[in-house]
């Protein structure tokens, strides 16, 4: 329940319940690759060199893992909790690397809420089509309270 004081009740989406839950998909693609290496500079060959990435244990050309855990910041800013809302900690275990062209999904579940301050820690999980995990952590966020200013 919220508490009177709360800055939840100024943020767009309100406070969110234990065990909500939001999931977004998406597939990846080679423009995905390249857009990123045009903010970040990653050029690995991984990424890049067809020939070595299959020689590789990976088999295939592999997204970066921005690429791949970007799709959790999408969950978090736009679904749950929603707009307004930044990382203050993420903990990630890199499972299994994510294939050009592979479809994700990203899935965000609420663990915990502070009722005093707009923060939540999520179960954040990245699968593949097959159901592998890709990507499995925790997140802490910061809902900025909103209401009123946009």
């Amino acid at each position: 329940m919220t508490s009177k004081n709360s800055l939840w009740r100024q943020t767009i989406s309100g406070q969110p319940a234990i065990g909500a839950s939001a999931i977004r998909h998406r597939k990846t693609s080679m423009q995905d690759v390249e857009r990123f290496t045009e903010m970040t500079g990653d050029r690995n060959p991984i990424h890049y060199d067809e020939a070595l990435a299959k020689a590789s244990p990976f088999g295939d050309l592999i997204v970066q893992g921005g690429v791949t855990t970007g799709l959790l910041n999408a969950v978090v800013a736009e679904d749950l909790p929603g707009p307004g809302t930044v990382f203050l900690e993420t903990n990630w275990k890199f499972m299994k690397a994510v294939k050009v062209g592979e479809a994700i999904s990203a899935t965000v579940t609420v663990l915990d809420v502070r009722d005093d301050k707009p923060i939540c820690k999520l179960e954040t999980i990245i699968r593949n089509v097959n159901g592998d995990d890709c990507v499995v952590g925790t997140a802490t966020t910061y809902t900025m309270p909103l209401v009123g200013i946009v």
